[in-house]
């Protein structure tokens, strides 16, 4: 454990979920002196055990008499209501920092606390956690959307580095958007790769992630580095025949299974490509029509009709 050093703060961690442990362990690491932690559930008094060992697990109110620094890591719908009845209860120090992880919110949803005195922040690494000592290492590799009034901002850009990651500033209004595209980056990345390990598991692919692997990484590589320039596959070719035998595999998939998610999804995500494939040049107005008339929700599924054969 690094040791404290002058002028260091004394931190307090509310949660110790898979980004609150972590997060507390990185500043801990940095030389900042964690000095308590509440953990409500086994595995959350486990990780606090595992990441902040000597860290004392106290109630919520303990945690922050003693910080000047409470790390807020709770999940965003149980942010507002914790940050007022904390103030309800007259918890909230002057001076104190106050920084919470959410995405969704910047600094507003920390008004009962700024009304006591406390300085506001908010920081969000845009990683998934965990919750392992190895997030520590991909603590570098990873940015931190941060929010915060002029005059405090470097103090929210500071702890970012010192954790070893990149702040990026995102404005109070902002931070709704900046969520909604991590979230659909991330979270519908996995969606679509469940779904696509099911179509080859029910093709006969014994280890659909061999197949979906390679592929998925080197898309991702691709779409980083070239944007959509590095888009390929039967819409952006225009390749109409292909989109519609995928569609009716798929029909065919949902009435056997009963699943309707992927092929909506193929459909939704298809006719997105081909309207960005269109205004980008990539595709002939001809061809884009063809194939938006292919994906057309007018285009009655095969288990709505009475005979699917």
């Amino acid at each position: 454990m690094a040791e404290a050093k002058p002028g260091r703060l004394g931190i307090g961690v509310v949660g110790a979920g898979k980004v609150g442990a972590v997060l507390g362990a990185a500043l801990r690491a940095a030389g900042h002196a964690v000095v308590g932690v509440s953990a409500v559930s086994a595995a959350s008094r486990e990780r606090a055990e595992n990441l902040l060992p000597g860290v004392p697990v106290l109630a919520i109110p303990e945690v922050i008499e003693r910080a000047e620094l409470v790390l807020l890591a709770v999940p965003d719908d149980a942010l507002p209501e914790l940050v007022a009845g904390l103030a309800g209860t007259g918890a909230w120090q002057p001076g104190q920092l106050v920084v919470h992880t959410s995405g969704r919110h910047g600094t507003g949803v920390l008004a009962p606390a700024r009304a006591m005195g406390a300085i506001p922040l908010a920081i969000h690494p845009a990683m998934t956690f965990t919750g392992l000592s190895l997030d520590l290492t991909r603590l570098t590799d990873c940015a931190f959307g941060v929010t915060a009034d002029r005059p405090v901002l470097p103090i929210a850009q500071a702890l970012v580095v010192e954790m070893g990651a990149e702040p990026v500033v995102i404005q109070e209004r902002d931070r709704p958007l900046y969520h909604a595209a991590l979230a659909h980056a991330s979270n519908h990345l996995v969606t679509i790769a469940a779904q696509s390990a099911q179509l080859l598991a029910a093709a006969g692919a014994e280890q659909p992630d061999r197949l979906l692997g390679p592929l998925m990484r080197a898309s991702l590589e691709n779409a980083l580095a070239s944007g959509e320039a590095a888009l390929t596959g039967p819409v952006a070719r225009g390749d109409t025949g292909t989109v519609r035998v995928h569609r009716e595999a798929l029909m065919h998939y949902e009435v056997e299974t009963g699943a309707t998610d992927i092929r909506q999804a193929y459909e939704e995500l298809a006719r997105a490509t081909a309207k960005r494939a269109l205004a980008r040049g990539l595709l002939k107005d001809g061809q884009a029509t063809d194939i938006l008339d292919i994906l057309s929700p007018r285009t009655t599924p095969l288990n709505d009709q009475e005979d699917p054969q």
